[in-house]
């Protein structure tokens, strides 16, 4: 478990899919990620991808809860990036999703910091990849902010929840300050 000021982040439990599912598998939140999905699509995720990512790899997309009440906000954390053919297929990935009621207050910010962190100081990774769209201001606000650049010489065309070309930005280990 990583923990932050506000937060933890922490591995998923099958008890975490419902309250997810439910705060997170709306129109605003899935905007750019190719809109609503079924249930069974996003509990298959977190039980098919994010539990053994963790128990494979040492990390995932962890469950981020608030530490004030226990709340699941959503996911942060690190993956392989795994769209076939793409020009960062194999690089350590950063991603992040948080239910709406969550957005604004720095939440995002303080877990992608931390998984930023991990990944540089426990994992010794060279540098961490984060992918979006190009209408997706918020996300790549913060990759901007996490110190990330954009690099569109690494854009692709993105599978179905792009709709489109998807963006990279990509920070080294030795341009990452906490």
């Amino acid at each position: 478990m990583i923990e932050t000021e506000r937060l933890w982040l922490r591995n998923w439990t099958p008890a975490d899919c419902e309250p997810f599912i439910r705060h997170t598998n709306t129109p605003g939140v899935m905007q750019w990620l190719g809109g609503v999905r079924s249930p069974d699509f996003l509990r298959d995720r977190i039980l098919d991808r994010f539990i053994p990512w963790q128990e494979t790899l040492g990390h995932t997309f962890w469950a981020v809860e608030r530490k004030a009440d226990t709340e699941l906000l959503g996911f942060c954390g690190l993956k392989i990036a795994d769209d076939p053919g793409s020009p960062v297929e194999g690089e350590l990935e950063i991603g992040w999703r948080l239910r709406e009621d969550a957005w604004g207050q720095g939440y995002a910010r303080e877990a992608a910091a931390a998984s930023l962190d991990f990944a540089f100081t426990t994992l010794g990774a060279a540098q961490v990849v984060a992918l979006t769209v190009e209408g997706n201001s918020p996300s790549w606000g913060l990759m901007k902010r996490l110190g990330m650049t954009r690099r569109p010489d690494l854009d692709y065309q993105g599978p179905d929840w792009a709709e489109g070309i998807v963006i990279v930005y990509l920070i080294r280990r030795e341009e990452w300050r906490s």
